[in-house]
């Protein structure tokens, strides 16, 4: 798709960071505002991640304007806020096909630009790859320079701190900016906070400095009183005493929207030895009125009308399985006082809002912070309290360990509201839900459970809530479930036990989760039987006997891995037991899932009742 030139003029001129640092330094404000008109544009007309990119347009212009990129590196943590960053390496005329299937990626992926230095999704990565870097630029010995943009969301997450503290230690030449977009830009990042980064990044400061220091080195008791002096004098100005002690040269905070600032600063930095920290100032969803004030509700979106000022109201539908999740929450919580729940910063996609406003005393979120947020369950489950975590599958991965080593091994009593299980869409590979069965079922004393709709979910939610001997998993897609009603009377399942949904001929089609409507359709079609699982551990092995027994041939299906997921333990259970039948495994490939709706990819993998009717017929023939 192309672009009006006469719209943006300056912005027609830096297609590629080569060609943006042959403009003029008094041309690059009205690139940046172009740029933000053109983001805006763009993301109405493809949806996508908003708000962040909005706040991040003057820090890329500089970057890319002062850094040599893609020689010099440039790493953005997690990647919502790298959209500007897109449009300004060559991928503008593509950006209408941002989270597509087939489009560009929604996020930074290596395989799709020379400019998007580590592929990313979750949170926390970036000082760690920028260390690396570093040290490989420093064994390269070619001037490389590496930069890693992070936000203070992410600075919650043990891994970054893990990352600071090793980069002080080491000293290798690289630059961290904090762009800080939660505390609003006061007096003290205006005019003269700009003008002190840029004197205490220029070259006068830096040699007075380094100069003083190699001075002082033979007079400890100086050395330590001008090193208070140094830090009492930054200390009037600047909040980055931790920085400074975990070994980084801290400069800042500055106004992220001034992009004369950030190019003066950021090259007096660039040539600066040792790990850098640059704090910047910005406001998420900067230049768009509705964004600016509610950046969560903005931070991504449908397709929308920027002229109308607000997001399209959706058609209403049936409810999310987070919305029955919430609403389960909340009936508990007025019952029992000792359910505690825990989010790691997912709140409004966990459905926990409602929750958090009601039950404030029970609501904790931990941050981007997993590992943390699991074995703070595991805390509140040994002294007598209801843990209930609520976490997306994808970010489960990061609290693997504690899962096992906090909770599983001492058969602790928390629930695990797993939310995103399965296909999630435009978020791509990063975020699909495919292995969470598999990274469970192997761990002892742990039950999982698979809801085939809305009512089994809030079901197995209080199933979860009553049992004592463990950890329990109650494991859900995202986006509308499926329109069935759900009983107010919760009624604990009895554990282990599957139910027959439909019985036929043949073929016995074994389904875990909501993939049950697609399995019906497909046994109408052929004539089969269909049994819902309920639970992928333990599994109903009376059931899976009976079925075994009677039918030819059996297909197990699951919105997981099949590698190790729900029907491999079905096939484990058969072999053990000398029960054996020809078994047809239908889930997802041994890949990682691509973006695009959940409806095409769902397609693609043949896991609709078309997909699922066709994989078995193939089968039989």
């Amino acid at each position: 798709m192309s672009m009006d030139i006469s719209k943006f003029p300056v912005l027609a001129k830096a297609n590629t960071p080569e060609e943006l640092r042959q403009l003029t330094k008094s041309q690059l404000p009205q690139l940046a505002k172009e740029l933000r008109e053109f983001l805006l544009t763009s993301v109405s007309k493809s949806s996508g991640h908003f708000a962040s990119g909005l706040g991040t347009v003057e820090l890329t212009v500089a970057l890319h304007y002062v850094y040599n990129t893609p020689f010099d590196r440039l790493i953005w943590d997690v990647g919502h806020q790298a959209y500007p960053h897109k449009i300004l390496t060559a991928r503008r005329d593509r950006m209408h096909t941002i989270r597509q299937k087939d489009g560009l990626h929604p996020f930074p992926w290596r395989e799709e630009s020379e400019y998007d230095t580590f592929s990313v999704g979750h949170s926390g990565t970036s000082v760690s790859a920028a260390l690396g870097m570093a040290i490989a630029a420093e064994k390269e010995q070619a001037g490389r320079k590496i930069v890693s943009v992070i936000g203070d969301g992410a600075l919650t997450g043990g891994m970054v701190f893990e990352a600071l503290n090793h980069a002080g230690d080491l000293n290798n030449d690289m630059l961290v900016v904090l762009n800080d977009n939660e505390m609003s830009i006061s007096e003290n990042v205006g005019a003269l906070n700009n003008h002190l980064a840029q004197i205490m990044s220029g070259r006068f400061y830096t040699t007075i400095r380094e100069g003083g220091k190699k001075v002082l080195d033979g007079m400890p008791i100086f050395k330590e009183m001008a090193k208070r002096t140094e830090e009492h004098l930054k200390g009037m100005v600047v909040p980055g005493t931790l920085f400074e002690e975990l070994g980084f040269n801290y400069i800042g905070p500055i106004d992220g929207h001034d992009v004369d600032a950030l190019v003066e600063t950021l090259a007096n930095m660039r040539q600066l030895k040792g790990p850098q920290f640059l704090h910047i100032m910005t406001k998420k969803g900067r230049g768009y009125a509705p964004a600016e004030k509610d950046p969560i509700g903005w931070h991504a979106v449908p397709k929308f009308d920027p002229a109308q000022f607000k997001k399209p109201t959706a058609k209403p539908s049936n409810p999310t399985f987070s919305q029955v999740f919430g609403k389960w929450l909340c009936d508990i919580a007025e019952q029992d006082e000792k359910v505690l729940a825990i989010t790691p910063a997912m709140r409004e996609g966990s459905g926990m809002v409602e929750f958090s406003q009601r039950f404030p005393k029970q609501y904790f979120d931990a941050a981007i912070a997993e590992q943390h947020a699991v074995t703070l369950g595991a805390g509140f489950a040994v002294e007598g309290f209801k843990a209930v975590v609520a976490i997306y599958s994808t970010f489960l991965q990061r609290g693997y360990d504690q899962l096992i080593h906090d909770i599983a091994l001492q058969k602790l009593p928390v629930l695990f509201a797993i939310d995103r299980g399965g296909i999630v869409g435009a978020d791509g590979a990063t975020h699909q839900g495919a292995f969470d069965l598999s990274f469970m079922r192997c761990i002892p004393n742990m039950v999982i459970m698979t809801p085939s709709d809305e009512n089994e979910c809030r079901q197995m939610l209080y199933t979860g809530y009553c049992y004592n001997d463990g950890p329990t998993a109650v494991r859900y897609p995202r986006g509308s479930a499926t329109g069935a009603e759900q009983i107010e009377q919760m009624t604990a399942l009895p554990i282990g036990k599957g139910r027959m949904v439909r019985q036929g001929n043949k073929v016995a089609i074994i389904n875990f989760g909501t993939t049950l409507g697609s399995a019906t359709q497909a046994a109408d079609a052929l004539d089969a039987t269909v049994v819902d699982m309920r639970f992928v551990k333990p599994l109903d092995e009376d059931l899976l006997t009976q079925i075994a027994n009677e039918y030819d041939v059996l297909v197990t299906v699951e919105a997981n891995a099949i590698m190790g997921g729900a029907g491999s333990g079905v096939i484990e259970f058969l072999q053990k037991n000398k029960l054996l039948k020809p078994v047809l495994q239908i889930g997802l490939p041994d890949e990682f899932i691509k973006h695009g709706s959940p409806d095409e990819i769902t397609a693609e993998y043949q896991l609709d009742g078309e997909g699922i009717l066709a994989q078995i017929n193939e089968y039989l023939s």
